[in-house]
């Protein structure tokens, strides 16, 4: 009999297949990769969301993540987490002050 569970509860069984896909990011390199940027990844691009797979097809999805899903992922990561509001403000302020000099 097949064990089906969402992804998030057979996470503590996969960190060996997780440690491996960090080390071959490493090798690759992007140096900072991590176990959970990795799981971060899996969970938002490939699985998007927690949905119920078998232990076989977990680890096969962490050992076929590629590169440019990783780096789409991060890239992603890195514009959520600005700050939206103070780069707008950043770039009104550089145009109304662009605008004070060109008047000038």
């Amino acid at each position: 009999m097949e064990i089906v569970q969402t992804v998030s509860e057979w996470k503590a069984m996969v960190i060996p297949a997780l440690e491996s896909k960090a080390k071959e990011f490493h090798l690759m390199g992007y140096e900072r990769a991590s176990i959970e940027d990795v799981w971060a990844c899996l969970v938002q691009k490939v699985w998007k969301g927690d949905p119920e797979k078998r232990i076989y097809e977990v680890v096969q999805d962490i050992f076929h993540l590629t590169t440019a899903t990783y780096i789409s992922y991060l890239t992603i990561s890195a514009y959520q987490s600005d700050d939206l509001m103070a780069s707008i403000a950043a770039v009104t302020n550089d145009l109304a002050n662009n605008e004070k000099i060109h008047k000038l």
